[in-house]
């Protein structure tokens, strides 16, 4: 318990939302959006479904430019590449609302070169996409792998920049740094890079381990760019167990092709 509680100040945003989602949480239907309203409007960013759990006021900033097709347009498309229940075998994926101990918003890290690391950790990728959907995806294979996916539409520059970003962040922050948000701090050490062989235009993937509370976690992050869509992929063992958590090829490739599939 106190490392489910602890993964909530670990991964604010994400990971939090679907801890024991292999038995309790109910699986997104794949019948059109989420009631909860798991996408959200141009601007906005809905954490594994929830309706209210948008960044900090005005983090967004690219919202104001619009989109090249209206918000309902936008919506569809965004729902059309999240993923569903059903959509991989052995996988139960939930599109709930997060976890009530998590905190809303971007992280904030004490060092400027590792801000793209800790916003990834937040309720978007960054501020600067458009609108976000996210899903928790529990293992029925693997006891404990939980894995986080999430599809952010952006202007395709700033989708660009967001992948140089990152992967200058890995270089910039090996020797690790602490994330706060809400007043609740995190430590990610051990910043590496990880080779991770996936599709999409252009990816970034590391590890880190992950520390709150005297709780730790190995965690895996994979992001990719398809065009102006960025994927955001997180993994870690929720049980707590040592070994290093990978995010499973199959669910990359489902994500993309579902990405590729709603354009």
């Amino acid at each position: 318990m106190k490392a489910r509680t602890a993964t909530a100040v670990l991964l604010p945003a994400l990971l939090s939302a679907m801890v024991g989602c292999g038995s309790t949480n109910t699986p997104a239907s794949g019948k059109g959006p989420d009631p909860k309203g798991s996408a959200s409007a141009p601007g906005q960013s809905a954490s594994a479904g929830s309706a209210g759990a948008s960044g900090p006021e005005g983090s967004s900033g690219s919202a104001g430019t619009g989109a090249a097709t209206g918000p309902k347009q936008a919506s569809s498309r965004l729902e059309r590449s999240a993923l569903q229940q059903g959509d991989l075998a052995g996988y139960q994926i939930s599109a709930n609302g997060k976890n009530p101990n998590a905190p809303d918003g971007q992280p904030q890290a004490d060092r400027k070169a590792c801000q793209p690391l800790a916003d990834i950790m937040g309720d978007k990728p960054d501020p600067a996409a458009r609108e976000t959907v996210n899903r928790g995806i529990g293992s029925q294979k693997q006891l404990g792998l939980a894995v986080s996916a999430s599809v952010s539409f952006y202007a395709e520059s700033d989708a660009k920049t967001l992948i140089a970003r990152l992967k200058d962040a890995v270089a910039a922050c090996a020797g690790g740094f602490t994330a706060t948000v809400e007043k609740q701090s995190g430590t990610y050490r051990d910043v590496k890079a990880a080779d991770y062989k996936t599709g999409g235009d252009e990816s970034v993937s590391w590890t880190t381990t992950a520390a709150a509370e005297g709780v730790t976690a190995q965690v895996h992050l994979v992001v990719v760019r398809q065009g102006d869509a960025v994927v955001r992929l997180m993994a870690l063992n929720v049980t707590g167990g040592r070994q290093t958590p990978q995010v499973p090829h199959e669910v990359a490739d489902k994500q993309l092709q579902k990405v590729l599939a709603a354009r």
